[in-house]
C-alpha cells in the first residue's frame, strides 16, 4: 500500500494538512498518509510531503535538529526520486537561499532566492494575506483541473523569485507577480496553504497523491 508521509518538524500545526491529505487519499484510494519526523518512516515512503510556517531561517534549524531527517529527505528526492511536496516555507526551502532576517541556506533543489514581497502600490500590506487568484504559468500533473483564476489561500511576507523561469509553474498578482507554485522533475511546492484552499487546494492535494512520474 502506498505511504505519505508527512514530515513533523516542530514548525508548524500540522493537524489541517494531515485532515486534508487523509481525506484525499481516502477519496482517491491513494493509501495511507501518517505524520512523522522518523527518517525511517521517510526512508519507506512513496510520496513525502513538507509543510513549514514561520520564518525561513527558523524552520532550517529546526529541521536539521532532527537527526537524520534531512538526509533521509534528501536520499528520497534526489537519488530515489519519490515525489515531493513543499508546503509555504517548506516549500521556500526549496530555494538555493532565503534572505529572511539573515542569508540562510536553502535546499538548492531549485535555483533562486527568497526574497520580501515589495508590492509596487505601497497601500498594500506585507504580509501578503488572505485569498487570491492563480495564474497558470505552466502544466503539470498536480494542476490538472486547476485553472487561472482559481483561488488559494496565502499567507506569507517572502516569496521565491526562481532563476529559471520554466520552475514557476504559477503566479498571483500582488502589486506585482509573486511566485505561487515551483516544480522540477518529481518536485513540487505551493506557497499557499492548498490544506486552507478548499476545492482548489484538494484538486492539487488529491492530484499529486495520484502523480506518478
Amino acid at each position: 500500500m502506498s505511504l505519505t508521509v508527512l514530515v513533523d518538524y516542530d514548525s508548524g500545526n500540522l493537524h489541517s494538512a494531515e485532515k486534508a491529505f487523509q481525506r484525499m487519499a481516502s477519496e482517491t484510494g491513494a493509501g495511507s498518509v501518517i505524520v512523522s519526523s522518523r527518517p525511517e518512516d521517510v526512508a519507506r515512503a512513496d510520496r513525502i510531503v513538507l509543510p513549514g510556517d514561520g520564518a525561513f531561517p527558523a524552520c532550517r534549524e529546526a529541521l536539521s535538529r532532527f537527526t537524520g531527517l534531512f538526509e533521509a529527505i534528501d536520499e528520497a528526492v534526489t537519488r530515489k526520486a519519490r515525489p515531493f511536496m513543499g508546503i509555504c516555507i517548506g516549500m521556500q526551502m526549496l530555494a538555493t537561499r532565503g534572505l529572511e532576517y539573515r542569508p540562510t541556506e536553502g535546499f538548492g533543489w531549485i535555483g533562486g532566492e527568497v526574497v520580501r514581497i515589495a508590492p509596487a502600490d505601497r497601500t498594500l500590506k506585507v504580509p501578503h494575506m488572505g485569498w487570491n487568484d492563480l495564474v497558470i504559468d505552466h502544466p503539470h500533473p498536480c494542476l490538472e483541473g486547476v485553472e487561472t483564476g482559481n483561488h488559494a489561500y496565502f499567507v506569507h511576507s517572502y516569496h521565491f523569485r526562481v532563476t529559471d523561469a520554466a520552475h514557476r509553474l504559477a503566479h498571483c498578482d500582488y502589486a506585482g507577480d509573486i511566485t505561487a507554485i515551483v516544480g522540477r522533475d518529481t518536485i513540487f511546492g505551493t506557497q499557499f496553504h492548498p490544506e486552507k484552499s478548499q476545492a482548489t487546494g484538494l484538486r492539487i492535494i488529491a492530484n499529486f497523491l495520484r502523480w506518478a512520474p
